[in-house]
């Protein structure tokens, strides 16, 4: 008698990402209540299980979704708005502005739909926001049926979402409380920046985080003036000033580390702080490089992000996996830095680890969730397939993914979204451009 199962899905390759380099061929994942019950040959698949729902994708490659740890989703809405600038007139003279007179919870709640939206179509399954109103987000994310982290802003200073830092934790713990036992959504802290938090705050917080095991994340080392100017202020480099403060540790994720040294990767490494990096958005904004190769040898654990839509331009993380396997070689010297498979694993089980879900998701793995993403590479572009696992971070891109499950749910079928309306989240993102267009004339 055949074993009943909800989904089987059969698959040209399978790339678990754990075991590390493994590359199944003609197999199959079998999917019971959301998570994945099996990983076998498609011939003993099909006479093994009576499933509900039957998919073959016979030049497909499976691969775990894809966890991108650092993003400003809202901000999808600013797409090109202030493109080409130095970093501080981008900022100061153009997004600022324009973030203190359009976010509003309409604002976030129209660019989240926006960027889950382009994330499920590049094969992202979970996503870790820190932006204002992250309530508003946190709903888009619920009803898409993405998996999320919500990293809830605190600065000391005044924002569209609070008035300081006290503020900025009541509401966001309360938001917490909110989401505690929701399968899919966590909160968790997020204060800014050490340049825009004190230390009194970011005391709190460790205290918090450290009492109720709640992950933090945090801009770190995002320029060298930001390093700078910390030393002619206090002597301390970022990095040691939050390791005062307790601040540093297995529940820290440290976005962008671009201006580093071996100090700052020896107390990375000591600590178990993981790290989000954040390529195309460093490279535009010509913040700098962070060595991830360098940071990867040492053992540290360093996952990957787009940052938001203003300053990378786009949500896709196979973007990211293919211009951090390249930096790494250019900044290196050397054509063996950051493989492929560590590219991918960057994108999959790095980010699971980073926020504390690789028990749930990151890998293909029996007992996990059936977070997958299916990526045709049965395109001219993709000829011949020598290493699939080549194909997905040097010839592909999100444009390839056609199907996305997350908790076994099909949110993404043959390129059409299954729980958002594209045609409304296009018609959203014009009302916004036309609004700002008019402030600015």
């Amino acid at each position: 008698m055949h074993q009943p199962v909800d989904t089987l899905i059969h698959a040209r390759w399978i790339i678990p990402v754990i075991p590390e380099q493994t590359v199944y061929e003609h197999c199959s994942l079998a999917i019971v209540r959301g998570r994945i019950t099996a990983l076998l040959p498609s011939v003993e698949a099909k006479l093994r299980f009576a499933a509900k729902h039957e998919i073959a994708l016979n030049q497909h490659a499976l691969i775990p979704g894809l966890i991108n740890t650092h993003n400003h989703a809202p901000m999808a809405l600013l797409r090109g708005f202030a493109d080409d600038r130095p970093l501080r007139e981008w900022l100061e003279q153009h997004i600022w502005p324009v973030e203190q007179r359009w976010v509003s919870p309409e604002f976030v709640a129209d660019g989240s739909r926006q960027a889950i939206a382009e994330m499920l179509r590049s094969g992202t399954t979970t996503f870790s926001d820190q932006y204002f109103f992250p309530e508003a987000v946190a709903v888009a994310a619920r009803e898409s049926g993405i998996r999320a982290h919500i990293a809830f802003p605190v600065l000391d200073n005044p924002t569209p979402w609070s008035r300081h830092s006290e503020e900025a934790l009541h509401k966001g713990l309360a938001l917490r409380d909110d989401y505690r036992t929701h399968e899919r959504i966590e909160v968790v802290f997020a204060p800014h920046a050490p340049y825009t938090v004190g230390d009194r705050t970011l005391e709190k917080i460790a205290v918090y985080a450290a009492e109720a095991q709640i992950p933090v994340q945090i801009h770190l080392h995002e320029t060298s003036r930001e390093v700078d100017n910390a030393l002619t202020h206090s002597g301390e480099r970022p990095t040691e000033r939050l390791l005062r403060l307790g601040l540093m540790g297995p529940q820290t994720l440290c976005v962008h580390m671009v201006a580093t040294n071996e100090q700052d990767i020896e107390l990375l490494k000591m600590s178990g702080a993981h790290v989000a990096h954040c390529p195309s958005s460093n490279l535009k904004l010509a913040s700098g490089f962070c060595p991830a190769n360098e940071m990867l040898k040492a053992g540290i654990n360093v996952a990957l992000g787009t940052d938001g839509a203003a300053s990378n331009n786009r949500q896709d993380l196979f973007a990211e996996a293919n211009t951090a396997s390249l930096l790494a070689k250019a900044v290196s010297g050397s054509a063996t830095a950051l493989p492929a498979h560590q590219a991918l694993s960057m994108a999959t089980i790095n980010g699971a680890r980073a926020l504390g879900i690789e028990t749930i998701t990151g890998s293909l793995e029996i007992e996990k969730s059936a977070d997958i993403a299916a990526i045709d590479l049965g395109g001219v572009e993709q000829q011949p397939v020598h290493s699939p696992l080549s194909q997905l971070i040097y010839a592909g891109g999100g444009h390839n993914v056609t199907d996305v499950w997350v908790a076994g749910k099909q949110l993404l079928k043959e390129r059409r979204l299954q729980t958002l309306n594209e045609a409304e989240v296009i018609q959203r993102a014009h009302l916004w451009r036309d609004r700002i267009a008019g402030q600015a004339r």
